[in-house]
């Protein structure tokens, strides 16, 4: 009987495995098809018969993104939504460019790990494990180095070279999601409580207020 049990939890716990990432490809290909106005868990499938070349194809990365920008940085993200044949495929990638001292905010991304290659510049590259232990995993980079960072912690990258740096992401899923920390806490559209933020944060409501005015 306990044995039973046994392997009836390693099922358990390998179809759970199994449904954590996205779905599996059942047919060559499933180009998303934005137009669609069924509703699923992902994107709806195109007619096979009117796929082109062009629906695997995204073009622009070779070109630096605009980091004239409050944090220095900027995110050219390959998702599903900008290239409908990584519909059911689980991948996804982005270009990062860093102006100097440019940092990519904390952030996390909901469905994804993310592996980071330095393409050019030094990087200062970290992320907290989950509570209770709350540890910073952190280490500088240089070009051609690779970093992992795991799904769902919170991780960021700042540039701590005198030049631009570059950097290109691997994700783990079509749609990733990205939740940037400041933003969701700061910038929530209604806000956050201040009486909440501010004993979050052990602050003051006047502190929480200056910091939202800023999102």
């Amino acid at each position: 009987m306990a044995s039973r049990l046994l392997l009836v939890g390693l099922l358990l716990a390998t179809c759970s495995l199994a449904l954590a990432s996205d779905p599996s490809p059942l047919q060559d290909f499933c180009v998303a098809d934005p137009k669609s106005k069924v509703l699923v868990n992902g994107v709806i499938c195109k007619d096979p018969k009117d796929v082109k070349a062009e629906d695997f194809l995204f073009r622009g990365l070779q070109r630096m993104g605009n980091t004239s920008n409050a944090v220095g940085s900027n995110v050219t993200a390959v998702t599903v939504n900008e290239l409908a044949g990584l519909n059911t495929f689980g991948i996804s990638m982005a270009r990062i460019d860093f102006a100097p001292w440019g940092l990519n905010a904390p952030h996390t991304h909901p469905r994804s790990t993310e592996i980071l290659t330095v393409i050019e510049g030094s990087l200062l590259v970290g992320f907290v494990t989950s509570n209770t232990e709350n540890r910073l995993i952190t280490k500088v980079l240089q070009k051609g180095d690779v970093f992992v960072f795991p799904q769902g912690l919170i991780h960021f990258q700042q540039n701590v070279g005198k030049g631009y740096a570059v950097a290109i992401a691997g994700l783990s899923s079509q749609n990733p999601g990205v939740i940037t920390i400041a933003n969701a806490v700061f910038g929530s559209n209604p806000d956050i409580s201040r009486d909440i933020l501010a004993k979050a944060f052990q602050t003051n409501v006047n502190v929480i207020k200056q910091i939202q005015s800023k999102f």
